[in-house]
């Protein structure tokens, strides 16, 4: 998927990507865990992405992009991204790895574990907005004023990243029936479907979206853009209202299915995940699990595997959850 042609990222740009990104972040483990897969009957496998240096997937993107910005741009002066939290550690991470000044914009009443880890990156946290649409407005707005580099949510450098989780996943356990993965804005699902392409994969890839944060399956249900607004209060991470254009082209092409997942449903995997695992999952993390749950009957005596795609959980969630 590069910026000319539109495409997916090919096998060597994923390899280059994994070269860069290797002596930064270990690969993650993938593992079968036998408290989630008695529910399922099958062969279940969790890819750990909770368990990079930033608690999620997205680092990989944000180092892969500023390494691109960085060799072509030397002299950037900043730059300043919108998030509900992951996606700003990952680029506050890798700003700093690289020198640059980061600024992070959060809609009012974010995560406050993930605005504290945004702050510990030594990136300048803003406040601004609702939801996250109005975040990224807001980011946009300061980036003219001044002067500063904008870092998209999605772009091709990002999905380049990501894809190595895809590429390990697909190494570490072969043959799979399928994947569940969560759909935010998309750079997690296209990685994966970059590395599946890649190697020449048959494995469905299963979307799994917030059913309180709907867009991306209510497009690809009609085959084209909708837009919702999000009023999801678990699963933060994915709390997209307006689909990206690129990032919808791509799951309308290479999604087998876009599956919608309720708070509850959520709350429940999160908690299938500490009681089951001792692995802790914020609400977004826990969505593909959620949804092969939900759908377990169909699934079951398969080899699939979900990914576990973020760890960063708010203590007020944790609380709900250990609690129950």
């Amino acid at each position: 998927m590069d910026p000319e042609s539109g495409n997916l990222p090919s096998l060597a740009e994923i390899k280059q990507a994994e070269a860069l990104v290797r002596p930064l972040i270990p690969e993650t483990p993938c593992l079968r865990w036998p408290a989630l897969e008695q529910e399922l009957g099958g062969e279940l496998w969790i890819k750990h992405e909770n368990q990079t240096p930033a608690g999620a997937f997205k680092i990989r993107g944000g180092l892969v992009y500023l390494d691109e910005l960085t060799r072509r741009e030397p002299d950037v002066p900043g730059v300043i991204a919108a998030s509900t939290g992951n996606h700003g550690q990952s680029i506050a991470r890798a700003a700093r790895q690289k020198g640059v000044p980061a600024f992070i914009v959060v809609p009012n009443g974010n995560n406050p574990e993930k605005n504290r880890a945004i702050r510990s990156l030594g990136a300048e946290l803003i406040e601004h907005g609702r939801e996250f649409q109005e975040a990224l407005e807001f980011s946009r707005e300061l980036a003219a004023r001044e002067g500063l580099h904008p870092v998209p949510s999605f772009h091709p450098w990002l999905v380049r990243g990501v894809a190595t989780y895809g590429l390990e996943l697909f190494r570490q356990v072969p043959d799979l029936d399928a994947v569940f993965v969560p759909i935010g804005l998309g750079s997690g699902f296209c990685g994966l479907a970059s590395a599946r392409r890649g190697l020449g994969s048959r494995t469905k890839l299963i979307g799994v979206v917030s059913a309180h944060a709907p867009a991306y399956a209510l497009s690809f249900r009609a085959g084209g853009w909708r837009s919702q607004p999000s009023t999801t209060t678990v699963a933060e991470g994915v709390a997209c209202s307006t689909p990206h254009p690129e990032a919808l082209a791509w799951i309308l092409r290479e999604a087998d299915d876009v599956i919608e997942v309720s708070d509850g449903e959520t709350l429940a995997a999160m908690r299938d995940f500490l009681q089951g695992t001792g692995q802790v999952a914020e609400g977004a993390g826990a969505l593909a699990y959620a949804a092969l749950r939900k759908q377990s009957a169909a699934w079951g005596g398969r080899k699939v595997a979900c990914i576990l795609s973020g760890g960063n959980l708010s203590s007020r969630l944790l609380a709900r959850i250990s609690a129950s």
